[in-house]
């Protein structure tokens, strides 16, 4: 039986992204706050993401005809209400029961599209039941980490096709967790009756005996680490589209068009692995360049107005996802907390393209930004 979240308030005087962020950090623990809202080392990038959305400058229009305008764009060949996805998220019960359960049924409601993680705190199989019900929910994809043991990564894949996700998205960036310090001062750990529900039943990995000059890290952790080779064989066992989530170098989304990838994810795992790479919005021109006009790319990163999607959807995104914002919501009031946030974005997506003179996404462009 799928859990219907409870109807709940969303707390007075939240009216933005920012202001769920801080009401959420009364909500959470430290031990949640520290796993959610922290970043890798010295939190660099993290800050750096935000910061590069700031320092963009629209290019404000007037007396442009507005009448008729939508937030409606095509990917992979669905229809979407508008341009924001649901971002892969992690272990969303440390934040409220309902955990991913209520943020599918606000997807649903709100037309967005929803990722979801491999490391889902829900049983896949009811977090789909929970979106697919909805006639204008936007799509719904399911975040892949390759496991040591491929056959369970095949088993994984076909379960999630047999729920009825749409599309793969495969995080390439992460062979390794970053140095995430925040964790570490706080001892992170998980709360006792969360765990990654969907990878139970995976085998442990085969111990691996190490001489004293081997490292831990290249001699045993990462020889099961993914390459473009597993990309080939995970075409042949999936009839799934395809999007790498993790391409920061203009050499990798070429390499992921002529590797049959069907989209690429610009992220930099916000800011989660490692510190001091580009923001994402800085990338997002140089991959857009790279791989032609045509090929989906979408980014994350930071993102915490619809002006800032807006700007991405200038600089060549086809949509944006977002994670943390819709954590601290779903911690400030769970189902109804998502949906704020999402409808949120919406409504400042809405504004401001009125604003810049754009009536459509397509009418989006470099000339939206000022020079």
């Amino acid at each position: 039986m799928i859990r219907i979240p409870a109807v709940e308030a969303i707390p007075p005087g939240i009216v933005s992204l920012a202001d769920h962020e801080q009401h959420a950090r009364s909500r959470l623990d430290d031990n949640a706050w520290a796993y959610f809202a922290g970043g890798a080392a010295d939190e660099i990038t993290l800050r750096a993401n935000r910061e590069a959305w700031d320092n963009i400058l629209l290019s404000a229009r007037v007396l442009r005809r507005l009448v008729g305008g939508h937030t409606r764009l095509q990917l992979l060949g669905r229809t979407l209400a508008h341009p924001v996805l649901l971002a892969p998220v992690a272990f969303q019960r440390m934040a409220h029961a309902d955990g991913e359960i209520a943020s599918a049924y606000a997807a649903a409601m709100q037309g967005a599209g929803l990722v979801l993680s491999s490391q889902a705190s829900m049983p896949l199989e009811q977090v789909a039941q929970a979106m697919l019900g909805e006639a204008t929910r936007g799509p719904l994809w399911f975040q892949l980490y390759f496991q040591h043991d491929r056959g369970f990564t095949r088993e994984l894949v076909q379960h999630a096709e047999a729920a009825g996700y749409e599309a793969l998205v495969v995080t390439v960036d992460a062979p390794s967790s970053g140095v995430r310090d925040r964790e570490r001062r706080v001892g992170f750990k998980l709360p006792e009756g969360i765990s990654a529900v969907n990878l139970a039943g995976l085998p442990p990995p085969k111990p691996v005996s190490l001489a004293p000059h081997q490292s831990r890290m290249f001699d045993a952790l990462l020889t099961s680490a993914p390459t473009w080779a597993d990309i080939e064989w995970l075409k042949g066992v999936t009839r799934l589209p395809i999007l790498l989530k993790g391409v920061m170098h203009q050499d990798d989304a070429r390499f992921a068009v002529v590797n049959g990838a069907d989209g690429i994810i610009v992220s930099n795992h916000g800011g989660r692995t490692l510190d001091t790479v580009p923001a994402t919005a800085r990338v997002l021109p140089c991959i857009r360049e790279a791989v032609g006009k045509a090929y989906p790319v979408l980014v994350d990163g930071g993102i915490r107005r619809g002006t800032d999607v807006l700007k991405a959807i200038a600089l060549g995104a086809n949509a944006v996802l977002i994670g943390r914002p819709y954590v601290y919501g779903l911690a400030n009031a769970g189902a109804m907390g998502v949906s704020h946030v999402l409808r949120l974005l919406r409504d400042e997506l809405e504004i401001a393209m009125a604003l810049c003179g754009c009536a459509t996404l397509a009418d989006i462009s470099a000339d939206s930004l000022f020079n």
